[in-house]
């Protein structure tokens, strides 16, 4: 009896080790059928830019990472964090543009969080969002469902607690009296952000150091890439130096804060912003610009930009939402328009935290604030746009894009978009005006109105009205 009781318990023991095994292995699974970053995610990714600090009433990780995997019906397929690192308390910024420090009274200074850009420590966790076993789950979370993850990446300036100020005050730029100056224009006059200190490019020590924290990042807490903060003042070459090393431990994805082609060239960054788009649709939308200049513009990027050129297409993001105004007050009655505009043109769209449930406020940039959570018009339009951009090759707006060509029409203020790739092809018809338009010459034959879901067919005589700043997406049949 004795040896069946330990027989059984020796099977109990290699049934449990294998169901353990087992679960393991499903884990293991999970996380590695994440592939390294590859073409194929960038041609039909939605980019999401999460801001920790405001995205909940807690503003940490533990309450984003919670949400990461509905945003998978809004197509997001990168989530670009907002800078996770902690943040400089010496010289930090406070609402108005002051400095907290001159703030007499304790509870409203103590308020005052600072800019996410003062970085303080390039290899550390913000503890306002959590801790670093915090961050891990959400990349972990965000792999599970199929979404790489992309920091935000500071490299022109650090807070004045930064580490290296102290320990290395050769790596930053000093004025005639060997004091560390805030970045300067070329005149020699502040640019105004006194919260932060100039690195010094010259200093080959620095960039070495730069790199290596940025691989911690990549070796360790397996991030897929870097948004890289103000990268215009930064030589080419610590580009071609910095994206060469740390490709070579993995394929990342690369993203400019910048507008300027010279930092895509030779396999530099693989996308930047789309400014003068995005500039063009706030100006259409304010009725200062025409159709005419978006013919310009995009003759500007085929002159000027790399067939393999990635552009970020938006609406609104951190600095915008903040400085400029919400999508609500640039864009007014034209806001969805624009919206679903940004999906159609070559590119990859892009989310900000908010954005999917109608934020309409300014969002605070150096105290807490929080972004609604209730879903409504926008959330269902950027779903059902997200899940066209993810399976339509004809919006394919990465290394491969689609085909992209504006057909001419009788009317000015309206314009057709056509969009193809293999056996796909889809017509954006939108009339860009705050006046009902009428158009003579849609496209013939039968397509797939996607927004309204019903099939639709257009002859060559029939004349078709659109109402103020009304738009079709025409799937072909």
């Amino acid at each position: 009896m004795k040896k069946i009781v330990i027989l059984l318990a020796f099977v109990l023991f290699l049934s449990c080790n294998n169901k353990k095994g087992q679960a393991n292995l499903v884990e293991q699974e999970q996380v590695e059928a994440l592939t390294p970053m590859n073409p194929d995610v960038m041609e039909t990714a939605v980019i999401y830019e999460a801001n920790i600090r405001q995205y909940s009433q807690q503003g940490t990780f533990d309450e984003f990472t919670k949400d990461i995997p509905q945003l998978k019906q809004l197509g997001v397929k990168i989530i670009w964090l907002m800078p996770i690192n902690p943040i400089s308390v010496t010289k930090r910024k406070a609402t108005g543009g002051d400095f907290a420090s001159k703030i007499e009274d304790e509870t409203e200074r103590a308020k005052m969080l600072g800019s996410y850009y003062a970085v303080s420590d390039y290899t550390k966790i913000n503890p306002e969002f959590g801790t670093l076993e915090d961050f891990r789950e959400l990349v972990k979370t965000a792999h599970d469902n199929g979404i790489y993850v992309i920091l935000d990446w500071v490299p022109n300036h650090t807070g004045w607690d930064h580490v290296w100020i102290k320990e290395h005050p050769d790596f930053y730029v000093k004025n005639a009296d060997g004091e560390i100056t805030d970045p300067l224009n070329d005149d020699g006059t502040s640019k105004g952000w006194g919260d932060v200190a100039q690195l010094d490019y010259s200093n080959m020590a620095m960039q070495d150091q730069m790199i290596k924290d940025m691989m911690y990042w990549v070796e360790k807490e397996q991030v897929d890439g870097f948004r890289c903060d103000h990268i215009q003042p930064i030589p080419v070459s610590f580009w071609k130096k910095a994206i060469s090393q740390l490709n070579e431990k993995r394929a990342l994805f690369w993203l400019a804060e910048n507008d300027d082609p010279r930092f895509m060239k030779a396999n530099l960054f693989d996308m930047e912003y789309g400014w003068k788009h995005h500039h063009l649709m706030n100006k259409i939308a304010q009725g200062t610009n025409s159709l005419e200049d978006f013919d310009s513009l995009t003759n500007y990027i085929a002159s000027n930009y790399e067939k393999d050129d990635i552009l970020m297409n938006f609406v609104t993001n951190h600095d915008e939402n903040s400085w400029a105004g919400t999508v609500e007050e640039r864009l007014g009655d034209a806001s969805e328009v624009m919206t679903a505009f940004s999906y159609m043109v070559p590119g990859m769209p892009l989310i900000y935290s908010g954005q999917e449930y109608n934020l309409n406020h300014r969002l605070k940039f150096f105290e807490k604030d929080s972004i609604p959570k209730t879903k409504g018009t926008m959330w269902a339009l950027l779903e059902k746009l997200g899940t066209l951009k993810n399976k339509n090759s004809a919006l394919n707006g990465g290394k491969k894009a689609a085909s992209s060509e504006r057909i001419q029409t009788d009317n000015k203020n309206i314009l057709i978009y056509k969009r193809s790739k293999g056996n796909q092809t889809i017509l954006f018809v939108a009339n860009f005006s705050s006046d009902e338009q009428e158009i003579s010459n849609m496209p013939q034959g039968s397509f797939l109105d996607y927004m309204g879901n019903e099939e639709v067919n257009y002859s060559n005589s029939e004349i078709s009205k659109l109402k103020p700043w009304e738009y079709k997406i025409l799937i072909m049949k």
